[in-house]
């Protein structure tokens, strides 16, 4: 019974994903893409269509018969919703099974208490889905994204540096309000799932996401799988220790990489250059105006961050390497440092290996990241099952 419902599960998730890809589609074809016989391409199809992930759209070109009817994604009857949180404010986005952001907001956080986070966070998404029109019956999922050390498998979040959380479980916080499945994860990873599923990552069977900005993080594909570690705590990029007896960092060490390369250790940076700066952006309008103190900075931040990327190089061997976040603002300033550190530290030419992406991205993003920790289990893992429906 259990290799039935496993093997159900895995021709689902096939299915599912050739309908992605080609739709709208024949079963004929579907059978014909993944080799499966017709019989379970109609069995499993007419329970997609129950669930409500698929549709029969409409007829396709005659082969010299009958015209086939047609299979697509629902991009009406499902959707998802993706949150970004950080410690000032929270990026809410409803997504289709397309990926498609619906609707979205952003808004403020009065308070970082966990219960009134997830009270607010339920209003804002009711209120979201009646601005766009959906009943709140067609919210499936929820996926969430937060700095900080993640137990995905639980929902916890054990530690977070911005709102000095410990051991919240601020999944099970939202589910018992929203009345549907919650995932909360690292929001690098949320991004990782992105790039994954939708993004660059798409057909790359092992690359690395590295998030500059505020802080440093890392999310790691390995064989097409988001690695997390054996205690979801892998891809602490920012917190890898390039000097030892270097400033002291928030989590309490000295010298990690975050205090060479992040937001706010450039500012830090630049002001003991003598620059009188508060923000990064200041500090990058300095150096593209060929301000030479400010040009140093970043100088020195590529050259540590690329003798990190090159570390990771040797280690992971991956094919590709998409840098994103906030911090990509610099650009070349950054990049050109970053890419000669690379190739003067890395193994044997492995750098030649990799395909180098810089990405810049919105808060969207991150929340159509989140949102993919749903989508994930809906396409990949065929752990999806429909919620029991809420009362309007």
């Amino acid at each position: 019974m259990a290799k039935r419902t496993l093997l159900k599960a895995i021709n689902r998730s096939i299915i599912l994903n050739v309908i992605k890809k080609h739709g709208p589609i024949a079963r004929a074809d579907i059978a014909r893409l993944t080799k499966l016989s017709p019989a379970t391409v109609t069995l499993q199809t007419a329970e997609l269509i129950e669930d409500g992930l698929i549709y029969e759209k409409q007829e396709g070109d005659s082969r010299g018969g009958r015209p086939p009817i047609l299979l697509a994604l629902s991009t009406e009857a499902i959707y998802v919703l993706g949150v970004k949180l950080t410690e000032s404010h929270a990026t809410l986005a409803l997504i289709d099974l397309q990926a498609t952001i619906v609707a979205q907001r952003t808004f403020g956080l009065p308070s970082t208490h966990p219960i009134a986070v997830a009270d607010l966070l339920t209003t804002e998404t009711l209120s979201l889905l009646r601005a766009a029109d959906i009943p709140r019956k067609h919210l499936v999922g929820c996926g969430v994204g937060m700095a900080g050390l993640i137990d995905s498998v639980n929902g916890i979040c054990r530690m977070s540096p911005h709102t000095h959380w410990r051991d919240v479980p601020l999944a099970e916080y939202l589910e018992e309000r929203l009345g549907c499945p919650v995932y909360l994860d690292n929001n690098v990873n949320t991004l990782t799932f992105l790039e994954r599923l939708y993004g660059l990552g798409q057909h790359v069977d092992n690359f690395l996401v590295i998030t500059i900005g505020l802080g440093i993080g890392m999310g790691i594909v390995c064989d097409g799988q988001v690695y997390r570690g054996a205690s979801g705590s892998s891809g602490e990029l920012g917190h890898t220790v390039i000097d030892p007896d270097g400033l002291p960092c928030s989590c309490g060490n000295r010298g990690c990489l975050e205090t060479f390369v992040a937001d706010p250790w450039l500012v830090y940076h630049a002001r003991q250059a003598g620059l009188e700066v508060v923000t990064p952006e200041e500090l990058t309008q300095l150096a593209q105006s060929g301000e030479p103190r400010a040009v140093d900075v970043f100088r020195r931040a590529g050259k540590v961050l690329g003798q990190s990327v090159a570390n990771l190089i040797n280690l992971f061997n991956p094919g590709m390497i998409i840098v994103s976040g906030e911090g990509v603002r610099a650009g070349d300033l950054l990049f050109d440092p970053m890419r000669e550190a690379i190739s003067r530290h890395a193994f044997s030419g492995l750098d030649k290996e990799v395909t180098l992406q810089i990405e810049p991205l919105l808060d969207e993003s991150w929340a159509r990241g989140a949102a993919c920790l749903v989508l994930h289990k809906i396409f990949e893992t065929s752990e999806f099952t429909q919620p029991t429906s809420i009362a309007e």
